[in-house]
C-alpha cells in the first residue's frame, strides 16, 4: 500500500502554531509536502501605474515566508518556494509527489476565491481533493449563532450576539516532527527585483523597523502584553503601544492567528490579576466582522456605489487625489499621515480614518481611488479590513450606524496642526506656522 502524502499549501497562514491545515495534515498523512507559491498576479503593476503589493509588504512577505522555511526544519521539515500560477505549480508538484490531497484555508475576497477554484478544478481533473479549512478569524464560522446570510449586518448587533452566545475554540496543537518525502528541489525565495518590486528604502524616522515572520509575530504579542502589564501598574497609564496591538502586519499574513493572540491575552490577564478589558478584543472583532460581511456580500463591497448610492465626487477628482497621496493637502495632520504612510508603510488606525474620512468627505474623491492606494502602501492590507473600513467611511457600506465602536476621526478643523507627529512627518517647507 502506498504510503498517504498531503499537499499544505500555505497562502495567508505563514505559522505552525494554531495552523489547522499543518496540524491535521500531519495527523492524518504519511508525509507532508508544505508549499509556498509567489504569484506574479499580486506583484503586478496596474493601467495607473500603481502595485498590487508596495515594496514594504513584498520585503515583509519575503521575510515571513522565510522564517516559516526556518521554523519548519527545527520540525525536520522543508518548505517547497515556488514562482507561478497556483494551478499549474500544484498540478506539477502533485504529479511529481504523489499527492494524496490538497490542504489549504479558504478566503473571502474575489481575487483569493477566484484562484482557489481555479486550483481546485485543475486538482479535480487529476481526481484530487482540495480541502477547505477555516482559520483566519477568532471566532470560527460554524460557532456564530446565525448562518453567514443571516449575518446581522450592524456591527453593534453582530458584537453583541457573538459575545453573548459563541465561543472561541481553543488553539490547535503543533505538531511534534513534520515528515516530509525527499525533496529533490525545495527552490529559492525570489528577490524582490525578480517580482518586479522596488527595493523599500528605510525612513529613520520610522523607528524600530517592522519583520516579517512568526517569530517576530511572538515577540511582538509579548511587547504588547508586558507593556499593557506596566500600564495597569500606572508606569505607563493607557499607553500608545496598549492602545494598539501592533500586531496587523502579521495577522494580515497569518503569521499569527486570531485565535493565539485571544488566548494569550485572556490567559496573561488572568495569570496577572488584571481585568480582560483589552482593547484587542475589539480590534479581532472588527476583523471577523469585516471577514464574515465579506462571506456575505462579496462584489459589493468593490463597487463605488457599495450598498447604497454612489457618492458625489467633485470634478477634478483626479488631482484632488494626487495632492491627498502624496501629502500636500494644506492641512497638517493629513499630509503628516500620508507622508508617514508613503515612508513606512504604516499609519495608526486613527490616522487611517481621518484621510480616509478627508479624501471621501473633504475633497469628495471616489473611495475606491483610497481604497486601491492603500491595498498598494499598507504592509497590513488585507481585502476584507481595508474595503469594509473604507466603504464604511464613505457611508457605502453595509452598516452605517455603528460610530460608536468605530474610532471616527475629528472634523478636520479640529484636528492637530501642531504636534511632535505632525513635526516627525510633515516636511519643514510644508508645515503651517
Amino acid at each position: 500500500m502506498s504510503e498517504k502524502v498531503i499537499l499544505v499549501w500555505f497562502r495567508n497562514d505563514l505559522r505552525i502554531h494554531d495552523n489547522e491545515i499543518l496540524s491535521e495534515a500531519v495527523r492524518r498523512a504519511d508525509k507532508v509536502l508544505p508549499v509556498y507559491i509567489f504569484d506574479p498576479f499580486y506583484f503586478r503593476t496596474n493601467a495607473s501605474g500603481a502595485l498590487k503589493t508596495g515594496s514594504f509588504r513584498a520585503r515583509f512577505l519575503l521575510e515571513a515566508v522565510a522564517d516559516l522555511r526556518e521554523n519548519l526544519k527545527k520540525y525536520n521539515a522543508e518548505l517547497i518556494v515556488r514562482t507561478g500560477d497556483p494551478a499549474e505549480v500544484l498540478t506539477q508538484l502533485a504529479e511529481e509527489y504523489h499527492i494524496s490531497e490538497v490542504y489549504h484555508h479558504r478566503e473571502v475576497a474575489p481575487d483569493e476565491t477566484d484562484v482557489s477554484e481555479r486550483v481546485e478544478a485543475a486538482l479535480w481533473k487529476m481526481q484530487l481533493n482540495l480541502k477547505h479549512f477555516i482559520g483566519h478569524t477568532m471566532y470560527h464560522k460554524e460557532d456564530l449563532p446565525f448562518p453567514i446570510k443571516d449575518i446581522p449586518d450592524s456591527f453593534v448587533t453582530f458584537k453583541k450576539k457573538v459575545e453573548r452566545d459563541s465561543t472561541v475554540r481553543p488553539s490547535v496543537v503543533s505538531p511534534e516532527l513534520i515528515l516530509t518525502p525527499e525533496i529533490t528541489d525545495a527552490g529559492e525565495l525570489p528577490t524582490l527585483e525578480e517580482l518586479g518590486i522596488p527595493n523599500p528604502v528605510d525612513d529613520t524616522r520610522a523607528g524600530e523597523k517592522v519583520t516579517g515572520g512568526e517569530t517576530a509575530a511572538l515577540k511582538q504579542l509579548h511587547k504588547y502584553l508586558e507593556n499593557c502589564i506596566q500600564s495597569s501598574q500606572g508606569k505607563n497609564v493607557r499607553s500608545a503601544l496598549c492602545n494598539s496591538s501592533g500586531l496587523g502586519p502579521w495577522l494580515a499574513v497569518g503569521c499569527i492567528s486570531p485565535r493565539q493572540v485571544y488566548w494569550e491575552v485572556v490567559n496573561y490577564h488572568r495569570d496577572n490579576h488584571l481585568p480582560n478589558t483589552d482593547p484587542i478584543m475589539l480590534e479581532l472583532l472588527w476583523r471577523d466582522y469585516f471577514r464574515f460581511m465579506f462571506k456575505k456580500h462579496g462584489q459589493k463591497f468593490f463597487r463605488s456605489e457599495g450598498f447604497g448610492d454612489v457618492p458625489d465626487v467633485a470634478a477634478n477628482q483626479d488631482e484632488l487625489f494626487e495632492q491627498w497621496k502624496t501629502g500636500q493637502t494644506g492641512v497638517p495632520f493629513i499630509d503628516a499621515a500620508m507622508h508617514q504612510l508613503n515612508a513606512t508603510g504604516f499609519i495608526t488606525n486613527y490616522s487611517r480614518q481621518a484621510v480616509a474620512t478627508y479624501l471621501t468627505k473633504n475633497l469628495q474623491v471616489d473611495w475606491t481611488k483610497g481604497a486601491l492606494y492603500f491595498e498598494e502602501k499598507l504592509i497590513d492590507y488585507s481585502p476584507a479590513s481595508n474595503w469594509g473600513n473604507w466603504a464604511f467611511i464613505a457611508g457605502v457600506g453595509n452598516d452605517t450606524k455603528s460610530n460608536r465602536f468605530f474610532n471616527a476621526a475629528k472634523p478636520t478643523d479640529q484636528l492637530d496642526s501642531k504636534s511632535d507627529f505632525i513635526t516627525t512627518w510633515l516636511p519643514a517647507a510644508e508645515s503651517i506656522s
